[in-house]
């Protein structure tokens, strides 16, 4: 074996591709979608960012929607 560049079938490997070029790539209806799901992506985050601190609350995720096995199975609502 060598180790040169080459795939199975003793064609040269392509480099990969960022994520801009495969973007380009793809048609138009999934770039829009992918456009917008940026934009909701960014909205979300303007929208977490702007949302109050909470203080004194417990770190990490709220229990009651990623799952109340964060604090020992223990949940209370009050």
């Amino acid at each position: 074996m060598s180790n040169s560049s080459q795939t199975e079938t003793g064609a040269p490997e392509e480099a990969p591709l960022s994520e801009e070029e495969r973007r380009k790539r793809l048609p138009p209806a999934a770039q829009r979608a992918l456009a917008e799901a940026d934009a909701r992506r960014a909205e979300r985050a303007a929208q977490e960012a702007a949302r109050p601190r909470e203080l004194g609350g417990q770190d990490g995720p709220e229990p009651t929607r990623y799952g109340d096995w964060e604090k020992k199975g223990i949940l209370s609502d009050f």
